[in-house]
């Protein structure tokens, strides 16, 4: 899903970038052997890309979900966002990083079953907490919880709707192209 207003500002080159986030932008550009065109749309108001990788770090270091609920709940949000950009580049991370069996990136990418219950019911939850803004019925929560999630967990998905819900908006607004990298996991909502 894109816009349909573009922004015009043109993303940031690290030479012309604010010195605020121009050691931000190099270390990205470090980490990951390519500055990725996200981050280079985001650093236009460099608020927006501190609390991204800020926000993003928080989950991945500090939420109690394994790396492939982590990565479960990231595409499902970009699903439901319509984010082309975060579907490819976390699906791409998802089977090179996180260890996410292919059926279940598949699956969500698609909108179908996925093949692993527990996983299904994680999805689930997270589409039922972004369709009711964050106020999921008793029931909802019940099958979540009964799954073996907790309520801290009720809150980690929180987290990881409002980083993505950052990096999603961001990337309607610019149209962000999906870097080359992740060409392979290209997805068109």
């Amino acid at each position: 899903m894109k816009s349909e207003y573009k922004i015009a500002m043109p993303p940031v080159e690290i030479s012309g970038a604010p010195e605020t986030v121009k050691g931000i932008l190099e270390e990205q550009k470090n980490n990951f052997g390519f500055l990725p065109n996200m981050y280079s749309a985001m650093a236009t108001a460099p608020s927006l890309l501190k609390m991204y990788l800020n926000g993003y770090r928080l989950f991945r270091e500090e939420a109690t979900f394994s790396s492939v609920e982590q990565e479960v709940i990231f595409i499902t949000i970009s699903r439901e966002n319509g984010c082309d950009y975060c579907v490819g580049a976390h699906s791409m991370i998802a089977d090179k990083m996180s260890g996410v069996p292919e059926a279940v990136t598949e699956a969500i990418r698609n909108n179908a079953p996925i093949p692993d219950q527990k996983l299904q019911v994680l999805h689930d939850f997270v589409v039922t907490m972004i369709n009711t803004r964050g106020a999921p019925s008793k029931s909802d929560v019940a099958i979540f919880l009964n799954a073996g999630y907790s309520e801290q967990q009720v809150l980690e998905v929180i987290v990881a709707i409002a980083v993505k819900t950052l990096s999603n908006y961001n990337n309607h607004l610019f149209h962000t192209e999906l870097d080359d990298v992740f060409s392979d996991y290209t997805w068109a909502g």
